[in-house]
């Protein structure tokens, strides 16, 4: 169960009961690994700051200004500038020890921060797509962004501001007690009354930085869907839509921040009077002791020394509400870093992985699929299939038939619920995750395009493809005469997701990165629906000369791409429903046959590259 529940009706996060977030920031600390030496360096630097910045005062009242008032004229110079000199090497030593503080906790926050993005990255990089399907992309991007970012920033305060706060508060009291005597009880007076309003302020402040998270999540995602759907938008007009979407969630996010940055504004005034309220009341008491009532021993040096110390308590009491408010703060973003962290790839790594895959046979036997474990019904029921290494498998049904789920699960994009899968002879959960993925090649519906060349985007599926291996797979896959006509050829920059080139032209270098594996197996799902009949034709007929002993899984929606197949499967409802060649499931099957008149009597799509 996660560490903080959600109040739906208060819109109020809060601990669950013996939730400790120590445990949890122990967790995060693991990320410090390297930068360790820094954060320690730090803390002790601060330790160092507010030694010296507590014995000043002291030093600066009982061995300067009581003796200059003691001894009148007759005060040595010599001694005061040897008490002078003290003062300011004290001040260069706390000085450096600041300096020094500063420059190795920025070290240690952002190594910190650079080492928990690595770790955050790695595990999403690790989970199946039924872990992904966990989370949404705008909310990960928000966790490896603003939420990475508050916990450095808490980072730096623990070990900076919350070593030195609790140090200079401490000291201060007690060198106040020791050097003020009865001047110190204003003290006693001011402290509560500052700690009381200054953890009210932090409170009231707790609920609305909290559901600020969440919102920036509605907020990443409007930008994002905006982005990646900008022909979309425009093509409909919607940009009036997506302004006032974009704008309220953006006025939600000022909304929770005003209000509490409102309630943390009232910091500063309470700060203020609790000051000036020591001040006058050391100055009015001290006054009236000095000179009422000598015998009590005030002297000037002592009121100005508690008057010192009086803003150190203050301030210190001041940087530790204000490490409040950014631990809670940080809080909520450490738990949702957590979340990912915690979260466990649900594709358990054979103990003793399979390193090579033989062939690319594939057997299904008994698969039943389902994408959430508590789903009533299943998405793929009953499946059992043989196919040889080399073979040419066509899949047609209608939408939501179970035609991509079944090919995901070829290369454990996610894991049978019942059955199992063998290729090459081997159960796909006993291989190496990534040799099953380097053996098999999918392009998928939506193909994608990376920022960068042309040459840099095929080579992602051979990274020491030659030049002269690259132009194969483009004249193989249809590309290199639309390649070829660009000013920089191959060295052409693709915009990110592809989107300076057309449907055609991005799924047909989808599919020559593909060839350049030479995979075991190659699935095209639904990858040549934005190109003509004739170039689609060209593209099967490659396959069957450039890759003739790797097995080829083509979903098609029109049965011209897959009527020259060995075998084609009818999928219906999560089942085939029909297997067989062309001509079988032409006078055998009235799903097939139904598809098949209806293109041919209509006439076949003709899409345009």
């Amino acid at each position: 169960m996660p560490p903080l529940c959600y109040n739906k009706k208060d819109d109020f996060i809060y601990y669950e009961k013996g939730f400790s977030v120590f445990n949890m920031f122990k967790k995060l600390a693991k990320s410090l690994r390297e930068y360790k030496r820094p954060a320690i360096l730090t803390i002790l630097f601060m330790i160092g700051e507010a030694i010296v910045e507590s014995l000043i005062p002291y030093i600066t009242a009982d061995y300067l200004i009581n003796e200059i008032q003691k001894n009148g004229e007759n005060v040595e110079m010599a001694a005061i500038l040897k008490i002078g000199l003290i003062l300011v090497l004290m001040a260069m030593l706390s000085l450096s020890f600041g300096g020094a503080a500063g420059f190795t906790s920025a070290k240690a926050a952002a190594g910190f921060s650079k080492n928990l993005r690595h770790d955050l990255f790695m595990r999403v990089q690790s989970f199946s797509f039924h872990n992904i399907d966990k989370f949404s992309s705008a909310s990960l991007v928000t966790r490896l962004t603003t939420d990475v970012n508050y916990v450095q920033m808490s980072f730096m305060m623990l070990i900076r501001i919350a070593i030195r706060s609790p140090l200079m508060l401490l000291f201060s009291i007690i060198m106040a007690a020791r050097l003020g005597g009865v001047l110190s009880l204003t003290f006693a007076l001011i402290i509560p009354v500052l700690a009381f309003g200054l953890i009210l302020i932090a409170k009231k402040a707790m609920p609305a930085f909290h559901r600020v998270f969440k919102k920036y999540d509605r907020l990443n995602e409007s930008v994002e869907e905006n982005v990646r759907g900008m022909r979309v938008v425009k093509g409909f007009a919607r940009e009036d839509y997506e302004k006032k979407r974009f704008a309220k969630a953006a006025d939600d996010i000022c909304e929770d921040f005003t209000k509490a940055e409102r309630i943390v504004a009232f910091n500063n005034p309470l700060m203020n009077f609790c000051m000036y309220f020591n001040m006058a009341a050391v100055l009015l008491l001290g006054s009236y002791l000095a000179i009422a009532r000598p015998e009590s021993g005030v002297m000037i040096g002592q009121m100005s020394a508690l008057i010192t110390y009086g803003v150190q308590v203050l301030m210190s009491l001041m940087m530790l509400s204000m490490i409040y408010v950014m631990l809670t703060i940080s809080a909520e973003s450490a738990r949702r870093i957590c979340e990912v962290l915690d979260e466990v790839p649900d594709m358990e790594v054979a103990k003793d992985p399979v390193k090579e895959v033989k062939d690319g046979s594939i057997v299904f036997e008994k698969v039943n699929f389902k994408y959430a474990k508590d789903a009533a019904v299943n998405t793929l029921s009953d499946i059992n299939l043989n196919i040889a290494s080399g073979m040419t498998v066509g899949i047609l049904g209608g939408t939501g038939a179970g035609k991509t789920t079944l090919v995901q699960l070829i290369p454990r994009l996610y894991d049978v619920t019942e059955g199992k899968i063998l290729v090459g002879g081997v159960d796909v959960r006993d291989y190496d995750l990534e040799t099953i993925r380097n053996g098999v090649a999918m392009v998928l519906q939506k193909n994608l395009l990376f920022a960068g060349t042309i040459k840099e985007n095929l080579r992602w599926g051979n990274p020491d493809a030659s030049d002269a291996e690259i132009e194969e797979a483009c004249r193989l896959a249809q590309a290199d005469e639309f390649v070829k006509t660009f000013p920089e050829g191959y060295d052409t920059h693709i915009e990110q997701g592809g989107n300076n080139v057309s449907g055609g032209q991005k799924q047909r270098l989808c599919i020559a990165r593909a060839l350049l594996k030479k995979p075991k197996i190659l699935i095209l799902d639904d990858s040549t629906s934005a190109v003509d009949t004739r170039t689609d034709a060209l593209i099967r007929a490659g396959f069957r000369t450039y890759l003739p002993d790797t097995t080829k899984i083509i979903i098609a929606q029109r049965v011209s791409s897959v009527q020259d197949a060995d075998l084609i499967l009818v999928m219906d409802n999560g089942k085939i429903a029909a297997s067989g060649t062309h001509k079988t499931l032409l006078a055998s099957n009235d799903i097939y046959r139904e598809i098949y008149e209806q293109q041919t009597k209509g006439g076949e799509d003709h899409a345009e590259a």
